[in-house]
């Protein structure tokens, strides 16, 4: 039975507040992964890994990485009706023992990755209006520190906005996605490959575009690409010329007469 205590919970989200009624309401050893949520209800991987952590934050749910007998590490996960009272946060795995599961623990076939949290990125702190005398030599360390951005970076991400609208990027947000985009350009990639790999296959709900990029901008960098061999320029063939002497064509730079004619008679002089 589903207690108020969860459904009437204060910090739960609308989202995690029905993920754990849904996982309290399956059979024992039904897969509650993040692969089985997503194939079940219509949210996204970022949006259930958000969930799940929720749970887990406020006692509902516990997650273990455990090492079976054949040696496989597989990923355990426990359901609680009710957290432990007192607290929010779920007890460590070498209490006085484990809690009884909701349900039996059912292994998964792997870990499962979680995604960067589907969340707009904080805002950094407002400058210091008025930097005291020992404030410049502090900013030119930073700036020193800063990576260094390719000329292209900058150019590339606001025309992303050409493959798909949503990806329509604040000023930060370019500034916070370039050195990324730096690296893949430093390892040979092709700006318009760069541009499909951040562009294609984007979830239907978009909330967050610059979080959807920095993460594929870290998961899916390229190794050190070899350089395009050099193209030679082709040679084009001569042009086709009329011969004095038998008027047939051939090829030559300069109109004359062809191979197979004698070269003409020099003009007597008048």
């Amino acid at each position: 039975m589903v207690g108020n205590h969860l459904l009437q919970h204060r910090q739960l989200s609308a989202t995690a507040i029905g993920v754990a009624a849904y996982i309290q309401s399956l059979p024992e050893g039904s897969p509650v992964g993040i692969r089985a949520l997503v194939a079940r209800f219509p949210e996204g991987e970022m949006r259930m890994s958000s969930a799940l952590r929720e749970l887990e934050r406020h006692g509902y749910l516990e997650r273990r990485r455990e090492r079976l007998e054949t040696g496989r590490v597989v990923t355990r996960t426990y359901s609680y009706n009710k957290p432990p009272s007192g607290t929010d946060e779920p007890a460590p795995p070498d209490a006085d023992g484990p809690r009884p599961p909701n349900h039996d623990p059912a292994p998964e076939p792997e870990p499962e990755p979680e995604p960067e949290p589907d969340r707009e990125p904080e805002p950094g702190p407002d400058p210091d209006p008025d930097p005291g005398p020992g404030s410049q030599g502090s900013a030119g360390a930073e700036a020193a520190a800063a990576p260094r951005v390719h000329p292209g970076a900058t150019a590339l991400l606001a025309g992303l906005r050409r493959h798909d609208p949503r990806l329509l990027l604040a000023e930060r947000d370019v500034r916070r996605l370039a050195p990324g985009v730096s690296a893949w350009l430093d390892r040979g990639a092709d700006p318009e490959a760069i541009g499909l790999a951040l562009s294609a296959n984007l979830p239907e709900t978009l909330r967050s575009p610059a979080s959807v990029l920095a993460y594929r901008l870290k998961a899916l960098l390229p190794p050190h690409l070899p350089a395009a061999p050099e193209t030679r320029p082709v040679r084009r063939p001569d042009p086709f010329q009329t011969c004095d002497g038998c008027e047939r064509a051939f090829r030559s730079p300069h109109p004359g007469r062809c191979r197979d004619c004698p070269p003409p008679e020099p003009r007597a002089a008048a």
